[in-house]
């Protein structure tokens, strides 16, 4: 597809970047819209993900039939399968009458799944039949009934990672994807930062009859480095801000700072690329394994120096743990899964350790440390869940779950 029919599409649908990674997700969704190929379209949060399936329909030979958009993780897991495949009468409490599933409204139609990674394992065993054959069963129900539909499914989780975890069906993986579509993030493509800021703070102006607001040079560069977790709805906001709170039309780079929240994280080295001895990390979770990896080997290392104290008489340049040591040990003490407890029955000008017991638990598992995450992002945000969410990169419905596993729901 030539650049002038990407700029068509572009113009239609609202989309405002020429980033080439953009354009390419463009040109292969529109090569893929005539066909029923399943698409999965992957992407960050807020990197607008919902454009592609609505450009795959309305260039298909569906796009007179309905098209659906189905959030997987705001429904609740009890109720999902009855939303997508429907139920008969008094299938569970409250099914007073039949009702038809969203699987059989779009019927010749098009279904956009978004966060396909939320959906639980055995609703997924359920897409996969409609994915081969068209069939589903309506909760309830033993009748098989028959469906035409487009699957568009988008998701912000590594589903490889997940299907690793076990937490998605590796066979519906490689039925939804088909056709992959990446939609890349913000922070690489820099120079749209700048159109989506004009387009935005035009579109607030418009609508509130006032005058927009120009950045500076020195705002312009600072706005392209800023790494935007949050895409382009983060943007969006930002420049929503600006706009209406800035009494300057001319925004400086002071003034931008103001409005740009500091990128803030309890692991180390967050923002871009991350390196942790020569290796390169792609995601937190990649470095909170590292973090605990090496935890682990300063419990082993520590283990053996406290064992080797167990022998009796050492020199005093020896009994005492080292400053590191005494660190590591301080802040073991507020975890209960790893603690080491060092007791001297007798002291000496010598230090003699005659009754040394050792207390050697697991070293911090990931589960405490993603609590931990988890805890900090909630205080942090004076437990707003929706704000914590996107910080952590969770869908809301995972957080909910998270908080209650973790008995968190007082925060």
């Amino acid at each position: 597809m030539d650049s002038k029919e990407i700029q068509k599409i572009k113009l239609r649908f609202g989309i405002v970047g020429n980033a080439e990674e953009l354009n390419r997700a463009i040109d292969i969704a529109m090569q893929v819209a005539p066909t029923d190929l399943s698409v999965l379209v992957t992407g960050e949060s807020g990197v607008g993900k919902e454009f592609f399936p609505q450009i795959i329909h309305q260039n298909s030979a569906r796009k007179h039939y309905k098209y659906i958009a189905v959030n997987c993780g705001a429904i609740p897991e009890g109720t999902i399968d009855s939303e997508l495949f429907g139920h008969v009468k008094g299938a569970f409490t409250g099914a007073i009458d039949e009702r038809n599933g969203y699987f059989a409204e779009a019927n010749n139609g098009t279904i956009f799944l978004d966060e396909i990674g939320e959906l639980p394992l055995a609703t997924q065993a359920r897409l996969l039949r409609v994915l081969e054959s068209g069939e589903y069963i309506k909760v309830g129900s033993s009748r098989v009934e028959k469906t035409n539909v487009r699957i568009v499914a988008a998701t912000n989780v590594n589903l490889v990672e997940a299907i690793a975890r076990g937490d998605f069906r590796e066979d519906l993986y490689y039925r939804l994807n088909t056709i992959p579509v990446k939609v890349p993030a913000l922070r690489e493509r820099p120079d749209d930062v700048i159109l989506l800021f004009r387009k935005f703070a035009a579109d607030v102006s418009e609508r509130y009859t006032m005058p927009s607001v120009q950045l500076t040079d020195g705002a312009k560069r600072l706005l392209m480095a800023y790494p935007w977790p949050g895409n382009i709805r983060q943007l969006k906001n930002v420049t929503e801000q600006i706009t209406l709170l800035s009494s300057q039309r001319e925004v400086t780079e002071e003034v931008l700072r103001d409005y740009l929240p500091e990128v803030k994280s309890n692991l180390p080295m967050l923002a871009g690329t991350k390196t942790t001895h020569g290796k390169t990390f792609e995601s937190e979770r990649e470095i909170l394994y590292q973090i605990l990896f090496d935890m682990r080997q300063d419990m082993t290392e520590l283990k053996r120096q406290v064992s080797a104290l167990m022998g009796g008489e050492v020199p005093r340049s020896t009994a005492y743990p080292s400053r590191s040591d005494l660190a590591l040990m301080d802040g073991m003490q507020t975890t209960p899964s790893a603690t080491i407890s060092i007791r001297s029955q007798k002291e000496s000008d010598d230090f003699e350790y005659q009754d040394t017991e050792e207390y050697v638990e697991e070293p911090l598992s990931i589960e405490d440390a993603e609590r931990e995450l988890i805890r900090k992002a909630l205080i942090r945000h004076k437990g707003r869940r929706k704000a914590a969410a996107a910080e952590l990169g969770f869908s809301e419905r995972t957080l909910y779950r998270k908080i209650e596993k973790y008995n968190l729901e007082d925060l």
